[in-house]
Parts: C-alpha cells; structure tokens; sequence
C-alpha cells in the first residue's frame, strides 16, 4: 500500500466525515458547531488538493471521492442547516404558506443544486484554470455563516456592529430568495476566478490581489459578519472582471 498516494484521500475522508458530523449536530439542535464544522471540512478540502498537487498523487479514485465528500459537506450539510433555519421561523410565521412548511423544502435546492455542479465541474474541461458557476465551498460557507451571524454575532468583537445582519438573515423571505438564487448561481454559467496563483506578479493575478485585501479589510471591520459579504465580493469581482477570466 503506498501511503504517500493516499494522503490525499485521508485529507478528503476528512471533509466528508466533517460534513457528516455537521448533519448529525443539526439533528442533535446545535446548528452553530454544524456551521463550524462546515468551515472545518473546507479546510481539509483545500488541504486534499494541495496534498495531490505537491505530491503528484492526483487520481481517478481521489477525483470521484473529493466530489462525493463535496456533496456531503458542502450540499446536503447546508441544505439541513438552512431548511432548520427556515423551519424555525416558519414555525413563528403567520404567513399560510410558510406555516403549511412548504417553504422549508426550498432548502433542498442547496444539495441538488451542489450534485449538478460537482458532476458539471468533473466533466467540464472549460473549468481547469477558473470556474463556471459558484464553487459548492464558497456557497456552503456563505450559508454556514448565516446561523453564526445570527447566533454568535453580539459576542463577537468587530470594529463596525451589525446586529441588523442578524435580523436580516432570520427573515424567512430573505433567507427563501438568498437560497434559490445562490442555489441557480451553483448551476450557471457565470465565470469566476479561482485562488490558484501560479505566479506572483500583479499583472496576472490582479483580481485575485484585490480580492484577498478586500476580504482582510472585511475581516478586520465585520469580524464573521464578514463572511457572506465576501462572497458577495467574489461574484462581484468575477463580474467585475470577466475579460480577464
């Protein structure tokens, strides 16, 4: 058994179990480490494709289990964290349609919308130096935010309050809209920069510059406030600077 080949594969075993233990805990009512272990399989995920470039163990089998531990930690994770989100305020709603809980299902989009996109990206060669679509980490963790704003935000320190985010993303349909439209944005043909710098001057990686002194400076004012308004700045540049993508 070579080892060295198969450190990649752990690294991804890990984002999967990261996102089944994010399922678990949202079953269990403690949606804020469901969040927390969301971004933990992000990192494992980042870590996976780092292990396979710098040790030149890419695979077939390393290939097919990134995506299926993607849908896990970055679909079906996000899409229970949202629909017990909307579930919750429907529950206090006076609305027949949010309290007849149809509106909680919409949360289902995360998931299917994630498996079309993991499947598009593994067969789409257009995708080797950027991406079509919203990558499924940067919207699993833009929802993955969502339940910390609201529930960790007044004890986290930041330079400019925003308690307001918080009653912003606990409105049902704000929540609803923000879920069909970064469900359709997975599954689109929108170009957007990858992190992926193979060189260091400005010139060539101008957009990916600003952005990563964009969201420092978000960090610094919003603390994880912070979060979804960066991924807003990621569409934005990518919008922004489609010529160049």
């Amino acid at each position: 058994m070579n080892i060295k080949s198969n450190i990649p594969n752990f690294l991804t075993i890990c984002n999967l179990l990261c996102g089944l233990v994010s399922v678990t805990l949202v079953l269990e009512g403690n949606i804020v480490m469901a969040a927390v272990f969301i971004f933990i399989a992000g990192v494992f995920d980042y870590l996976d494709g780092t292990a396979a470039r710098l040790l030149k163990a890419k695979s077939l089998l390393g290939k097919e289990l990134d995506s299926l531990g993607d849908v896990v930690s970055f679909g079906v994770a996000p899409g229970i964290i949202i629909y017990q989100l909307l579930s919750s305020s429907c529950a206090l709603s006076s609305n027949f349609l949010e309290r007849s809980h149809i509106v909680p299902y919409f949360a289902l989009l995360i998931p299917v919308c994630s498996a079309i996109r993991l499947a598009k990206f593994n067969l789409d060669i257009r995708q080797e130096e950027n991406f079509i679509g919203l990558p499924t980490p940067g919207n699993a963790m833009f929802f993955a935010s969502i339940p910390l704003i609201i529930h960790l935000q007044s004890r986290v320190f930041s330079i400019i309050p925003l308690d307001f985010m918080a009653t912003f993303f606990s409105n049902t349909r704000v929540l609803t809209i923000l879920t069909v439209f970064f469900s359709y944005l997975l599954i689109s043909e929108l170009r957007l920069f990858s992190m992926k710098f193979k060189t260091v001057d400005w010139k060539s990686n101008q957009v990916r510059y600003i952005f990563l002194i964009i969201s420092i400076l978000l960090l610094l004012l919003f603390s994880i406030s912070a979060i979804p308004l960066i991924i807003a700045a990621y569409i934005l540049l990518s919008l922004g600077f489609q010529r160049n993508i």
